[in-house]
């Protein structure tokens, strides 16, 4: 059946946006002055040093002299000149635009300036600077005084930040054609970001401090754009990507002797093809006809005749009915700033005529091979040995004496499919050496970059993900501009606010690119964050995992799906005539009302679509196997709203819905079910199955009520014992060694209190001479 809304998505996700869009990125479109600016100081200096040539004339050798000097320029006491100089290297970074006739030519300097000026220091020295202006009490205090912050007070901030992200993403990205000395380099620095030498903690972790600094108020000028998107990147070019990681988990499940995964993850969903978005209906009809008190005794259509009566009225909108009913009670459900439900979501009214039918083509296999817990046999011999035998064995699968041989077939199938994660093999070790920490001594662990950032992250991560979600709140395009949330805007408004229409509708554009930019940077940085601790062990995983659900991050992404979705990722906020490097080399023709609004002729944004994955991810991973956390999924009524997002017809982003409605189905009661048949057959095809999950009755053990509170109570004292285990290193006194010598002990010089002497007497009196001894116990001893 077509899709009225979307056509497919030609989208390819990855772990980033292509070279010259995220380098687009890092500017908004009122910084665009200062890139004549940042041209202009180079030109004075340059021109000045050498006569009559251009940068790209110049040798290796003169390349290199030049910029020695120019980092010497660095050090002065001058604030003015030291930011002329930085503005300088900035030019050299972005690509000598000035000397270049194509966008191409821009991108090719840039990457060439960027290893130079890594191989000669700059990174180090800017690091430095950055380290100084964030100490720079004197900028935070100014900032605070003033009743709007605009783009003049972060200037020097912003052209650190620019130098460092622009090395970063340059030496980050490969490319074929890349000589040797580039591939060291690479490696070089990636070592140098996620080993830190000098200091005692990783660069990312100075970024995460910005992070906290802006949201406590204290620091309320960093560019908070420019911050979080190094971070995501420095995290990207440290941990590695998606393939990176894959490979990492290859490799591991081969140290842990586990068989190799059935499948790769990433080539399965890249073969995937888009279902069409189920319909609204059948579900209209009847909870209409349930307002009015009547029982439907209509009996059921087949969703695609009703697909045709739905279009024929342009008037009617599919969703009017499911939002009027679920909004009833959903506002109660959250507090404060997560008002969850917005009533005033537009959806675009449907075209009258029916478009070409595409033929349904269905698979000749399922993508996914089956998987099988060892706690999902346990179950099944548990339920089966009851009922045959009349009592259990406990954790025993392999005794089958005194049952049918139907359950024998049973359990060889599942057996079959038995899947053993990594995660598992990690709790079973972290439950031994919590149980003999002296018969298996010090655990070794490995110094990998993740090791290193979560050591470093560990005592202050519940800030870290409490300051990351807030600007979330603040940046999702369903918020609503309120007094207390924080100003994510200062690295975007001008100092002079728009007097004409067009610059308004122009900063309007800017804004809105702004906040989807951060919102795409905050979604990879966490999905990077929790892949890989898990990776790297499960119980860091958890601990961050935990943090976002207790900072409310569930409802948070439920809320920024609350919206036209399809709108949000057919926006068109960008003006790729003022994306760099095009405005660098090309004339700015004329803006107009009429070309803003038209926009570029894309089908979709990218940043918004790989946005929405990216939450719906960290929504998969969060609620993954926790009864109380899909729990929360109800109360929330996310139902309609994970429905409304399937209407976007791309394979990933559907399989990722269709996974967060998998786990909830059961709670949804059997009219839900009946209501929504193509939803649930959309997930038969397309989510892998568990062997005896029964996730669409709710017949099963995991759907009777739970004691929540106690499930994440259980958790949270794991991953305690972890973290004081591994990371607290004081031992605790009970495994210090003990001194059994009978003199050496009655030798210690033992410092007594003053008051002591005094009480001694009544001490012996109390404590010796009243007390009985009881010889016959010390018998019980012998």
């Amino acid at each position: 059946q077509g899709s009225v809304d979307c056509p497919n998505l030609e989208f390819e996700y990855g772990d980033a946006d292509g070279h010259g869009a995220e380098l687009a990125e890092l500017y908004s479109y009122t910084e665009e002055p200062e890139l004549s600016t940042n041209r202009r100081c180079f030109e004075e200096d340059f021109h000045a040093q050498v006569q009559g040539r251009r940068w790209l004339e110049l040798d290796g050798a003169q390349q290199k002299a030049y910029v020695m000097r120019l980092l010497d320029g660095l050090e002065v006491v001058n604030r003015d000149k030291r930011l002329k100089v930085a503005r300088a290297i900035l030019y050299l970074a972005q690509g000598v635009f000035g000397d270049c006739d194509n966008e191409g030519d821009v991108l090719h300097w840039s990457r060439h300036n960027s290893f130079l000026l890594y191989r000669l220091g700059t990174f180090t020295a800017f690091l430095e600077l950055l380290n100084m202006e964030i100490d720079n009490s004197q900028a935070c205090s100014s900032a605070l005084r003033k009743p709007a912050i605009s783009l003049a007070d972060s200037t020097e901030l912003r052209v650190l930040l620019s130098v460092m992200y622009l090395m970063v993403e340059n030496i980050r990205v490969e490319q074929e054609a890349d000589p040797p000395e580039w591939k060291t380099c690479r490696e070089t620095f990636r070592m140098e970001l996620s080993f830190p030498v000098h200091t005692e903690e990783p660069f990312a972790l100075l970024l995460f401090t910005m992070v906290t600094k802006f949201c406590s108020g204290h620091a309320p000028h960093f560019p908070m754009k420019k911050v979080l998107l190094l971070l995501w990147k420095v995290l990207l070019f440290t941990l590695g990507g998606f393939e990176a990681l894959q490979a990492m988990k290859v490799r591991k499940r081969e140290e842990l002797g586990l068989p190799p995964l059935p499948e790769d993850s990433i080539q399965v969903m890249r073969s995937m093809r888009a279902a069409s978005p189920p319909t609204y209906s059948i579900e209209l009809m009847e909870q209409q006809q349930q307002k009015r008190g009547h029982r439907s005794r209509r009996p059921l259509v087949k969703q695609d005749s009703l697909d045709i009566y739905n279009e024929r009225d342009p008037f009617k909108n599919d969703e009017a009915g499911v939002d009027e009913e679920e909004n009833d009670d959903v506002d109660s459900g959250i507090e404060g700033e997560l008002d969850l439900m917005e009533r005033d979501a537009i959806i675009p009214a449907m075209p009258a005529q029916r478009p070409p039918i595409e033929r349904v083509s269905f698979p000749k296999g399922l993508p996914w091979a089956p998987k099988v817990r060892q706690k999902d046999i346990e179950h099944f011999l548990e339920a089966s040995r009851n009922k045959f035998i009349g009592f259990t064995l406990g954790q025993d699968t392999e005794t089958l004496i005194g049952l049918p041989r139907p359950i024998h077939e049973s359990v060889k199938t599942l057996k079959q499919h038995k899947y053993v994660s990594i995660s598992d093999v990690q709790i079973k070790n972290e439950e031994e050496l919590e149980k003999c920490p002296m018969s298996l001594g010090e655990e070794e662990v490995q110094e990998t970059p993740c090791e290193i950032l979560y050591r470093a992250m560990l005592y202050n991560l519940p800030q870290y993900m409490i300051a990351l979600l807030k600007i979330l709140l603040a940046a999702a395009p369903t918020s609503k501009a309120k007094t207390d949330s924080i100003n994510i805007l200062a690295d975007v408004l001008p100092e002079e606010m728009p007097i004409t229409v067009l610059q308004s509708m122009k900063l309007g554009i800017d804004v809105n690119r702004h906040k989807e930019i951060i919102v795409k940077s905050i979604s990879a940085l966490l999905l990077l964050l929790l892949k890989h601790f898990k990776l790297n062990h499960i119980y860091q995983f958890e601990y961050v995992s935990q943090h976002l659900v207790f900072a409310n991050c569930i409802p948070l992404i439920l809320k920024f799906f609350n919206q036209n979705i399809m709108s949000y990722i057919t926006a068109k906020n960008s003006i790729s005539v003022l994306d760099y490097p095009h405005c660098t080399v090309y004339d700015l023709p004329e803006l107009t009302a009429e070309s803003l609004e038209a926009g570029d002729n894309n089908q979709f944004c990218w940043r918004n679509l790989f946005s929405c994955i990216n939450l719906l991810r960290i929504l998969n991973k969060l609620t993954k196997w926790k009864h109380s956390r899909t729990m929360m999924l109800v109360v929330f009524k996310s139902a309609p709203i994970l429905k409304r997002a399937l209407k976007v017809k791309q394979a990933m982003m559907q399989l990722y819905v269709l996974k967060l409605l998998k786990i909830q189905t059961k709670y949804l009661g059997r009219q839900w079910r009946k209501s929504n048949m193509k939803t649930m057959s959309a997930i038969y095809q397309k989510v892998r199955h568990r062997m005896n999950d029964d996730w669409a009755y709710g017949n099963d053990i995991d759907a009777r009520p739970w004691d929540f509170q106690a499930e994440e109570c259980t958790l949270r004292a794991n991953i305690e014992a972890f973290n004081s285990r591994r990371y607290d290193k004081p031992q605790d006194s009970e495994f210090a060694p003990v001194d059994n010598c009978l003199q050496s002990v009655l030798g210690q010089q033992l410092e007594l209190p003053e008051d002591f002497h005094y009480s001694y007497e009544l001490w012996l009196e109390r404590e010796v001479f009243s007390q009985p001894i009881r010889w016959e116990e010390l018998l019980h001893y012998q």
